[in-house]
């Protein structure tokens, strides 16, 4: 008997029949029944929503049927996937109450999301992949189509592009494997979400949901059928909230709009949807916490760094000087920035999937998708120094600056007020870059099967994007060490001449990087898979050749004093743009490929183990920096297995990665530094969820990494804390910023009642210790947090719900001083980032 790729209407009918046989596995629990009586009709075809919710009914089962890092559009089972994959349906995206997007990646062992600076900007980590920041490897997709080609550039991950709502039917997150050769070939995590479609008869809810940090957010969907086998869906949400860190203005304020239109035919579908996300939001980076020993972190005096930002009314609104004048004591030109936009999103995104089968063993798939808009960043950054005070931050200042001795200082706030000079102050830069990006990508599958059991695809993936930047980096500004500070101005005299340290809103240095670029990217990529089932053997292999080509623009800079003023001391040396631009050119083409075997036991056992090679092209932001930037190649070898019976369900893989040819660049106090280094990393990823009896459930996930640097030539300089100049070199040394060991354990309680169920959870997050650079200098110590959820389902239609996160308050380092390499604390303070304190919120929700 042939095999042939699942349409929607076959994958409907094989879930039925699953369903009417009794073989499924219940969503949460993982039980099963027994059944020989097969259908002897076959099922009536569902609309495309009611298909998914039939497919969510084996969430967290090996029966689930997963689409991503698939060949054909029909997908496959979990027990047939030789390669690591979680599955997560809307509800338990809601019960993992994630702090942003990001967040949610921590769900599939082995990620390691820093989503401490707020809904955006988030450093994601993948456990043997040497990042360091930022997030190259992980790519966002929505229905199957990477949000942006290049799954990183400056001030821009996938995760800020994206929020998650009630629009989203389910989340795939693969890690390596398969994802080599589709989409943007990502090699590390690639998390695909599905939207909700159309049902035959109009559902969907609406809800309100209130937070202890003053959040306020409306959540809606409904799904319709449009017409004969035409359906549509809209749905969206708004918010408000003060944050955690209260910045003194909305820390988080926007919202999105998602729609789609199906049509479905009993051979395939075509379906559109659009997006739109507009959402302004805080973003955080280091702040001062004492840090006595390595390990261990506290409060700084008047900042916690729990609910602690150096956002506030009095520092919100801004004037960036940016352009000279030329003529003593004019007024230079600039860029006016306002701190509630933050490192905001608005952007647009449409798509469309067409899925054919032609019933002769051909069948076709396509993917296109269209991303545009803008992804800017207001925002203070830490430049690196601990605080001091007032007093004696003057007068180093007046010693870096050479100026006469015996000048009398003044010092007020912004407001006139006078400032003491006892007092503790910091710098903080205030960044403003501007980013206006479009993509627009398309991928094409054609399948066909060769004889009983093999099918070959073939395929093309084809993108065209661009991203042109503006970007004023420096900018310090002169605080009060405290939450919501106030910037103080300070003037020097000595009677006859008043040198201006700051301006009169606080800036102590003008612009100091500069930045115009203007970039366009192509990559194009052929790929070719086969399966093969053989008895209980799925074998499947493929390989891809991808093309990158890259042209930047980047203007030329030049630095002067804006205003002709040797007594405004604050603007004496600025970067600004000249006239005249560099050029880049890139053209490199690689190869990926991968091998996989998974033998299926029974229905409730399978084994895999799987081999890849992927790479890593540079992005924008390298090639501006290191033009000749190597292509990164990460060899995976990963072996798994998976099991589930009526009292548990495991899923346990283990992997050794191989990274070459990764570059880095580091400034530090000798300068710019670039080098190439290579890592190796074995470990072992888990999830395993024990029934111990009725309507309860432990559910243990994380993983045990152990990581090194290697193949780095040569030594690194760097000043240590006694301030000599020493170098050194990283081989051996773990992977910066990823535990050894981390995981979460959630035991769940579900008490069914007449009127409904109540179901009570609580979570222990254990994340190891770190190292926040290269070198082991900046111990980032080990934390733990505690989570919390309580649902309440009443009746058919109601759901009130209770979550909240960091229940104890804990200090938890998610990365040192990221513009310091070396050791970074200073008379037991140091510049870091922990995350968030407590946080509870509540929903009422009304489905129908």
């Amino acid at each position: 008997m042939k095999t042939k790729p699942l349409t929607r209407v076959a994958l409907s009918a094989a879930i039925a029949a699953t369903l009417m046989s009794g073989a499924t596995y219940a969503q949460d629990n993982g039980q099963t029944q027994s059944s020989t009586t097969a259908p002897t009709t076959a099922p009536a075809k569902a609309s495309p929503g009611a298909q998914q919710n039939a497919n969510a009914k084996n969430a967290q089962t090996l029966q689930q049927v997963v689409v991503t890092g698939t060949a054909s559009f029909g997908g496959i089972k979990k027990i047939d996937a030789s390669y690591s994959i979680t599955s997560m349906t809307a509800q338990q995206i809601k019960e993992a109450n994630p702090k942003s997007s990001a967040d949610l990646l921590k769900a599939s062992p082995g990620v390691y999301p820093e989503s401490s600076g707020g809904q955006t900007g988030a450093n994601i980590e993948v456990a043997g992949f040497p990042g360091g920041g930022d997030a190259p490897y992980a790519t966002f997709q929505l229905n199957g189509t990477p949000l942006y080609p290049m799954s990183t550039l400056s001030f821009m991950e996938n995760s800020s592009m994206f929020r998650l709502d009630d629009t989203i039917d389910r989340a795939e997150i693969v890690q390596g494997g398969p994802s080599v050769l589709y989409g943007n070939g990502q090699p590390g995590v690639t998390a695909n979400f599905i939207l909700r479609e159309g049902t035959d008869v109009p559902s969907g809810d609406i809800g309100f949901t209130y937070g202890s940090e003053g959040m306020e957010r409306l959540d809606g969907f409904i799904g319709f059928k449009v017409a004969n086998n035409w359906y549509g869906s809209v749905g969206g949400f708004w918010r408000r909230s003060d944050g955690v860190r209260d910045p003194q203005f909305p820390a988080d304020n926007g919202g999105q709009l998602t729609a789609t239109l199906t049509r479905d035919w009993d051979n395939g579908s075509l379906m559109f949807y659009a997006r739109s996300l507009k959402d302004h939001n805080q973003f955080v980076t280091d702040t001062p916490i004492l840090n006595p020993s390595a390990g261990n972190f506290s409060n700084y005096p008047g900042f916690s760094p729990l609910t602690g930002t150096f956002g506030s009314k009095a520092d919100q609104r801004e004037f960036i000087e940016t352009t000279p004048c030329g003529t003593p004591g004019c007024t230079p030109g600039g860029q006016e920035v306002n701190l509630a936009k933050g490192r905001g999103a608005d952007i647009h995104m449409f798509g469309a999937n067409f899925d054919w089968d032609f019933g002769n063993g051909w069948s076709i798939s396509d993917k296109l998708g269209f991303t545009g808009g803008e992804m800017n960043t207001i925002s203070f950054f830490s430049t690196g120094n601990n605080p001091t005070t007032l007093g004696n931050y003057i007068a180093s200042a007046e010693t870096a600056d050479g100026l006469p001795a015996g000048l009398t200082p003044t010092a007020t706030y912004a407001n006139g007020q006078a400032a003491s000079l006892n007092q503790n102050v910091t710098t903080q830069g205030l960044w403003y870059v501007h980013k206006v990006i479009q993509a627009i990508s398309n991928e094409f599958h054609v399948s066909k099967e060769l004889f009983e059991g093999n099918t070959l695809t073939v395929g093309n993936y084809t993108a065209v994007y661009n991203d042109h930047d503006t970007w004023f980096l420096g900018n310090d500004m002169l605080l009060q060490a405290q939450t919501n500070p106030n910037p103080i101005v300070v003037s020097l005299s000595n009677g006859a001449n008043t040198y201006q340290l700051t301006d009169p809103q606080g800036f102590t240095s003008g612009v100091s990087t500069a930045v115009k670029e203007r970039w366009n990217g192509f990559n194009t990529a052929f790929f070719a898979t086969d399966s093969w089932k053989i008895g209980n053997w799925l074998i499947d292999g493929g390989l891809r050749v991808e093309r990158q080509q890259a042209d930047g623009a980047i203007a030329n800079t030049a630095t002067t004093d804006l205003d002709n003023n040797k007594y405004t001391l604050y603007n004496n040396s600025s970067q600004y743009f000249a006239p005249g631009q560099q050029y880049i050119h890139y053209l490199k083409t690689e190869k990926s490929w991968t091998l996989g075997a998974n033998y299926e036991f029974n229905p409730n056992m399978s084994a895999y183990v799987r081999a890849n090679l992927g790479i890593h092209f540079p992005g924008f932001d390298d090639l501006r920096g290191l033009p000749t930037t190597p292509i990164q190649k990460i060899k995976n070898y990963e072996i798994g297995f998976k099991y589930q019976a009526d009292w548990i369900y495991a899923d346990v893989s283990a992997y050794r990665r191989l990274f070459y040819n990764v570059p880095y660049t580091i400034t530090t106090d000798t300068g710019q530094q670039t080098f190439v280094y290579g890592s190796q990393t074995k470990g072992v990823n888990f999830t395993t969820t024990v029934k111990p009896f009725e309507h309860a459930a432990i559910t243990l996930s994380g993983d045990y990494m152990d990581g090194h640097y290697n193949r780095y030539i040569g030594c690194v300089t760097y000043t240590a804390q006694n301030g000599s100049t020493q170098c050194t070199s990283i081989n051996g040394m773990q992977l910066q910023r990823q535990p050894k060991l981390q995981f979460r354990l959630t035991p769940s309680y579900d008490l069914p009642t007449s009127w409904g169920d109540v179901k009570a959870w609580i979570t222990y997050e254990h994340v190891g210790n770190r190292y926040g650079d290269l070198i082991q200098q900046q111990p980032l110590g080990s934390y733990y947090d505690l989570s919390f959820g309580l649902l309440a389902n009443v009746g058919q239609h109601w759901v009130y719900s209770v979550q909240g996160t960091n229940l104890t308050n804990q200090i938890g380092i998610t990365e040192g001083n990221a513009r310091l390499f070396g050791f970074a604390s200073t008379g037991g303070v140091i510049l870091a980032r922990s995350i968030e304190g407590r946080e509870v919120q509540g929903q009422i929700k009304y489905n129908f």
